[in-house]
């Protein structure tokens, strides 16, 4: 019985096409700025966001982190999502590495309003108060269950943090999905960010790397940042060249992974909450039981609460194993 990962868009493995492209990839020192296909990569992905420049970095942690620390710092505040990945899912870097503290809000699936933001920003005229700097924004929501963020609600956030001189922070780790789901220009979705991250080793399948997009000035600051936690490498070239080859093959099949998920919610009788792109999120009485059901039958999802499962469609799971997966999911909820 082959198996069937739907843990994460992480899982994938580079095809053969990558693995050509990553062998043959022309490379230099990138601390010195002179691996080509790292700069070229940069180049393409600051002009596909509409921002100045780029910068790659080895994971999408590292960038959102290197973004935030250029916005904020000791004794400093940022405005996120309570379920936001820079607050679950990154080590509490925003405390450890920059000293800042962030401030959550609430929204559904972690799209939170305009007014959500207003009704937390601080005069700044205390000594009681910590300074706030920025709001970070994460569209698709990864524990929204891939939740896109509506156009219009992201820009009237984005409008009251700069009224109120704060920065906007977009981590777009998936917001390849975001463009392929609504048709919104990529440049469009960033237009209002001052930071953006993206990511390569989900969706788009690239064994590594990120990029955060900004601008020219303030590139120089997240690139000594990128030095100081680490993230220097040098002929990093041959997993640019994985990126330049996501971007040409993968990109737009992010289309096959959203119809995956909304055809697999639609086989398995759990209380999914509604598929929008390639995350899905299903409220169930014993999330760790059906895990481990579901490992026994040859598929691989993951517990996100002693209630709720995931499900990720992905690279290496195909229209054709849907199917496949529903009647295994189906035969461990029978099980449990």
């Amino acid at each position: 019985m082959d198996l069937i990962d739907l843990r994460s868009d992480t899982v994938t493995r580079p095809t053969a096409g990558m693995r050509k492209a990553i062998a043959a990839a022309e490379v230099g020192d990138d601390v010195y700025g002179e691996d080509p296909t790292v700069n070229a990569l940069q180049d393409r992905v600051a002009a596909l966001l509409g921002k100045e420049a780029a910068v790659w970095v080895p994971t999408g942690t590292m960038a959102n982190q290197i973004a935030l620390g250029s916005l904020a710092g000791m004794g400093e505040e940022i405005i996120c999502d309570r379920s936001s990945h820079v607050v679950n899912y990154e080590g509490g870097a925003i405390s450890a590495l920059w000293g800042a503290q962030s401030l959550v809000v609430d929204g559904p699936r972690g799209i939170f309003t305009a007014e959500a933001v207003r009704a937390v920003l601080r005069s700044g005229q205390t000594d009681h108060d910590p300074r706030q700097r920025a709001v970070a924004i994460e569209n698709t929501h990864n524990r929204g269950g891939g939740s896109i963020w509506p156009l219009a609600q992201m820009e009237a956030v984005a409008d009251v943090a700069h009224c109120a001189g704060l920065a906007v922070h977009l981590d777009g780790a998936r917001i390849w999905n975001a463009h392929v789901a609504t048709g919104i220009a990529l440049q469009k979705w960033c237009e209002r960010a001052d930071t953006v991250s993206v990511c390569l080793s989900k969706g788009l399948g690239a064994p590594a790397g990120s990029l955060v997009a900004t601008t020219r000035e303030r590139i120089k600051a997240i690139r000594r940042l990128r030095k100081r936690v680490g993230g220097g490498l040098r002929q990093a070239g041959v997993l640019a060249a994985a990126g330049m080859y996501a971007l040409d093959h993968h990109l737009q099949r992010l289309a096959e992974d959203h119809e995956s998920a909304r055809r697999l919610a639609a086989l398995v009788p759990f209380a999914w909450h509604a598929p929008q792109t390639n995350i899905l999120l299903a409220d169930v009485q014993n999330a760790p039981a059906l895990v481990e059901a579901a490992r026994k039958e040859g598929v691989l999802i993951n517990a996100v609460s002693g209630t709720r499962i995931r499900a990720v469609t992905h690279l290496d799971f195909h229209l054709e194993q849907v199917e496949e997966a529903a009647a295994r999911l189906r035969q461990a909820a029978g099980r449990i």
